[in-house]
């Protein structure tokens, strides 16, 4: 059986999607799914840096597709985790080395061997996105919440539907509930109502997830760390496991956050 292709994308720089590939791509091996996570930001590669394998690549997706190397030669298996590889993307060339045919061939070849192939899509709505987007078959859109990335995902929604990807799932990133009690950020209810796509899950805003970034150590390998379960519950969500959303600071948002979504999942 092949094995599910899902794009991570959303539009806006800077919310997240890295982060996001790394630590589901992690999750999901930690739960003995074969797992390659492939780096589609050509150009401007972060997901070795973050999985902490940079020094590890030789070749890359461009050497590839182009047959400078076999598709084995390129993968680098994770040192941490069993079941996680790495496709890096190409650091030295322009996002339009790869066409949406050879990308579509290429995930054809990886699901044939993983169980999940995971791309992380570079940011924006150019070549680059449509390249990530060919040969996916799910989508995941990834927003912080705030009026600027709740706009450009919406906008995404549209593109993605496009390529008939209709039925993409929201991760509403970083979110500080403080902030939202003040409102000084949008509720989670607002933001499914403008994107009106099934939640598969809320991240805490989590300032050690910059430290364990910084040092290419995804937050699910820390037991401790809210932002590590709250991509672990995601993981669980996509393997179609009924999971409780994170209790992000005290039972009384919980609960309006869990009505919120309930309210909008019985309007949909």
């Amino acid at each position: 059986m092949a094995g599910r292709v899902i794009v991570i994308t959303s539009g806006k720089g800077g919310v997240g999607k890295t982060t996001t590939t790394a630590n589901l791509g992690v999750a999901l091996a930690q739960n003995g799914r074969r797992v390659v996570v492939v780096d589609a930001d050509i150009g401007l590669r972060n997901l070795d840096v973050v999985l902490g394998l940079e020094n590890r690549i030789v070749y890359d997706l461009v050497d590839v597709v182009e047959g400078n190397c076999k598709l084995k030669a390129a993968l680098i298996r994770d040192k941490r985790t069993e079941n996680l590889t790495l496709l890096p993307a190409a650091q030295t060339r322009g996002k339009d080395a790869v066409t949406p045919a050879q990308m579509r061939d290429l995930m054809a070849q990886l699901q044939e061997e993983f169980e999940y192939v995971l791309v992380d899509s570079p940011a924006g709505i150019d070549h680059g996105f449509h390249t990530a987007v060919a040969g996916a078959t799910e989508a995941i859109i990834v927003t912080t919440p705030e009026v600027a990335a709740v706009r450009d995902a919406d906008r995404v929604i549209g593109l993605l539907e496009s390529k008939e990807l209709y039925e993409p799932k929201l991760v509403i990133n970083r979110i500080r509930p403080r902030m939202v009690r003040r409102g000084d950020m949008m509720e989670v209810g607002d933001v499914l109502e403008i994107l009106a796509i099934p939640l598969i899950g809320i991240v805490p805003d989590d300032e050690e997830i910059i430290v364990t970034t910084n040092r290419g150590e995804p937050a699910v390998l820390d037991g401790h760390s809210r932002a590590g379960q709250a991509f672990r519950n995601i993981a669980r969500r996509l393997e179609g496991q009924e999971v409780p959303f994170l209790e992000l600071e005290d039972g009384s948002l919980m609960a309006r956050l869990l009505k919120l979504v309930r309210g909008t999942k019985a309007a949909s």
